[in-house]
């Protein structure tokens, strides 16, 4: 019988100075090392009683049935599917002479198998959780190349920053207010917030194409950070790496379309731009209702730089599911509608959030804690536009 023990969070002090602390999340194949000031330091007893109970809970689930927390043969085949998605219908537009209406079919079903790597194969295997075998979680999560972007910026944004100080005002980036949206309530207040109900998702559907050249600003910020000394990252190949892959990926999605189609360029650019429209909206909105939604909490350290709560209860109180119940909207997002469990386990594939949901919801209420879940799609859609409504027309909140 396979013994599964999931790690969830832990601080520890840097240096004589405590000049930072090392945060580290993940499991045997994932360990990641980030320089901040922010510290958890939990007092309460009943939370550190709740991190352990619903670890040991979701710990004996997977060891009682000798199960892997990781994937099997279910994501291969997800897998397959999301990539002839991707794929297929870019061979077809430079090898088939179609009408330009059904070039446009195809550049949507490309968004839609874009949006679905990023989901399905990416997210987890960065975790580490696609596999046991560091290659092949290296491989998959690669997949994300192909898409033109960058392994190591997610690495950093999404494992090191948001998914240790979730909804953290100045810790986790996926809140940082930018551009005509307002998503945390700490941030200013300003007039072009009033309508972001309305004309965020339009923004969010740009999320990936500015991401194409965005990659490099947040490249070296994070080399300003101090991250990727800490963890000892070639930067000058790193670098390199990320150019060649952009441009491999722009040859292959627009120079070829120019070369091997009778479509003008305005035409494929029209195309490229609906293809990153639909991966982007698709994308964000998704993950945006896992966080901006009504009853998922945000918060502010005090002034030196301390959290007191527990991580656990923290990743709890922040986070919602939405659609447990719906089979093709689990299957699609990758499990993300099931994102307190993700958050909770980061490492355990998604293909198994379906089952320890209950578990982690009954320990919740067992402790007497709030478990935030929209039991439809359409329901945390609606609450996720009335969290932007609110944010875009509350004024700043001063503490947590």
């Amino acid at each position: 019988m396979q013994k599964n023990n999931l790690i969830l969070f832990r601080v520890g002090h840097a240096d004589k100075n405590d000049s930072y602390h090392f945060s580290i999340i993940g499991g045997h194949n994932q360990i990641f090392l980030r320089m901040e000031t922010l510290k958890f330091v939990c007092k309460d007893k009943k939370q550190q009683e709740f991190a352990d109970t619903v670890r040991k809970k979701v710990n004996d689930y997977f060891n009682q049935r000798g199960i892997t927390t990781k994937g099997n043969y279910r994501m291969v085949l997800k897998s397959a599917v999301m990539l002839t998605v991707y794929i297929l219908p870019l061979v077809l537009v430079l090898t088939v002479s179609m009408p330009y209406f059904v070039s446009l079919l195809m550049w949507l079903l490309m968004g839609t198998g874009m949006a679905g790597i990023g989901m399905c194969i990416m997210h987890d295997a960065i975790h580490g959780a696609y596999s046991n075998k560091k290659w092949i979680n290296k491989m998959m999560g690669g997949t994300m190349y192909i898409l033109g972007s960058n392994v190591l910026n997610w690495r950093i944004q999404h494992n090191n920053r948001h998914h240790i100080f979730t909804n953290t005002e100045g810790f986790d980036h996926d809140i940082s207010s930018r551009g005509p949206l307002r998503l945390s309530q700490f941030a200013p207040l300003r007039r072009i917030y009033y309508y972001q109900h309305i004309h965020a998702f339009f923004f969010y559907g740009l999320i990936t194409i500015i991401k194409l050249g965005g990659d490099f600003t947040q490249f070296f910020e994070f080399k300003r950070s101090g991250f990727m000394k800490l963890n000892n990252v070639n930067i000058p190949w790193s670098f390199m790496r990320m150019l060649l892959v952009k441009i491999l990926y722009l040859f292959a999605f627009l120079v070829l379309p120019v070369m091997f189609t009778n479509f003008t360029v305005l035409q494929i650019l029209l195309g490229f731009f609906l293809m990153h429209w639909i991966a982007g909206c698709i994308l964000s909105t998704t993950f945006q209702m896992a966080h901006i939604v009504e009853g998922s909490e945000q918060h502010l350290p005090d002034k030196e730089g301390l959290m007191e709560v527990d991580w656990t209860y923290h990743q709890l109180r922040t986070s919602s599911d939405c659609a447990r119940d719906n089979v093709f909207i689990g299957w699609y997002l990758g499990g993300l509608n099931f994102q307190i469990e993700h958050h909770l386990f980061p490492t355990v594939c998604h293909i198994h959030y379906r089952k320890i949901a209950p578990i982690v919801e009954q320990v919740a209420k067992d402790f007497g804690y709030r478990y935030n879940i929209k039991q439809r799609f359409t329901t945390a859609l609606r609450s996720h536009v009335g969290r932007l409504k609110v944010l875009g027309r509350q004024a700043p909140v001063t503490n947590s």
